[in-house]
């Protein structure tokens, strides 16, 4: 066994999937990855990192609900370009090609292109922390999605799939089959 430097540790905890959490102003919708959330025990309440950094942390503070979208393997390259630009001047739905489905329960939007959707309510905001807490007040599941593999970011610029380690880079390259 050999030393891991102690600020590389965070890499061996994967966190839940990396996931599209939508927001919605009051006047527009917007989109970003998360790639640090958690469920809380067994019932639909989840915790997720985010802070002022983020466009969508000011709707978030305001309208206190979201989706949490679940994406799978085949929408790397749009889970990494939502989250390398910001919605202040972007329209992320338009440039990702996602279809935004109302919510029956919050005003953000539902992803289509998504396996999963969770509509869920903001319980709490702890700033220090940078953690939001959310409560599920319904979630939705596309079974006919043939695609059903979910990204782990590791945090380091590589993913988790089905277990096996890759760099998006390699990934897209090696063109992976579909799963499911």
């Amino acid at each position: 066994m050999h030393t891991l430097a102690l600020e590389k540790a965070f890499t061996l905890i994967e966190p839940g999937p990396v996931v599209l959490v939508t927001t919605n102003d009051g006047e527009k919708n917007n989109v970003m990855t998360i790639t640090w959330t958690m469920v809380m025990g067994f019932s639909a309440e989840f915790a997720m990192t985010t802070g002022a950094w983020n466009y969508s942390y000011a709707a978030l503070q305001s309208s206190r609900e979201c989706v949490i979208a679940i994406p799978t393997v085949d929408m790397i390259d749009t889970v990494v370009g939502i989250g390398t630009c910001s919605g202040k001047d972007t329209d992320k739905f338009q440039k990702f090609g996602l279809t935004a489905l109302p919510g029956k329960h919050v005003g953000a939007p539902l992803i289509k292109e998504c396996l999963a959707n969770i509509e869920c309510r903001v319980t709490d905001i702890i700033a220090r922390h940078s953690i939001v807490v959310m409560v599920g007040v319904a979630a939705y599941c596309d079974e006919a999605r043939k695609e059903k593999r979910m990204l782990h970011a590791v945090g380091d610029g590589t993913f988790i799939v089905d277990g096996r380690k890759l760099d998006r880079r390699e990934m897209m390259r090696s063109k992976l089959p579909p799963g499911g």
